[in-house]
């Protein structure tokens, strides 16, 4: 297995690895994710098949430094439980500090064992409990 790391350029190669994802990605949000500066995808290969994803979001804040978001996720069934989350965490991981990152954070519902279990056996702990509220907009 190999994990690449992938910007502007690579939108052929995101959407065919688009069963990883919760829906398929689209050519429009696939360019301006890749094209976004602090955005991050990196792809787990296993030989010519795409096997699992993670992506990242850079975030500064004046008095906080810079950390990064972990967005999604994803790993192909057949190769769930075999290491490739892990890896992609701490591939994730390592661009982070490359960037000067200070840490990653992520989300989950708290029933999403399996993710919970992910995310502690690559070394994330468990923070105060939160609310994540959200707003749909309407078009204007």
């Amino acid at each position: 297995m190999r994990i690449e790391r992938l910007g502007p350029g690579d939108e052929a190669t995101v959407l065919a690895a688009g069963d990883l994802f919760d829906g398929p990605p689209t050519l429009e949000w696939t360019a301006a994710f890749l094209a976004s500066p602090g955005h991050h995808l990196l792809l787990a290969i296993d030989g010519d098949d795409a096997i699992g994803f993670v992506t990242g979001i850079e975030m500064v804040h004046p008095d906080k430094g810079r950390e990064l978001f972990v967005y999604e996720l994803g790993t192909a069934a057949p190769h769930r439980r075999r290491g490739v989350a892990s890896a992609l965490l701490a591939a994730l991981a390592d661009r982070a500090r490359e960037l000067g990152c200070y840490g990653l954070w992520v989300a989950t519902e708290p029933e999403n064992q399996a993710a919970l279990a992910t995310y502690r056996s690559a070394g994330f702990d468990e923070a105060e409990l939160a609310s994540v509220l959200a707003k749909t907009l309407e078009p204007s």
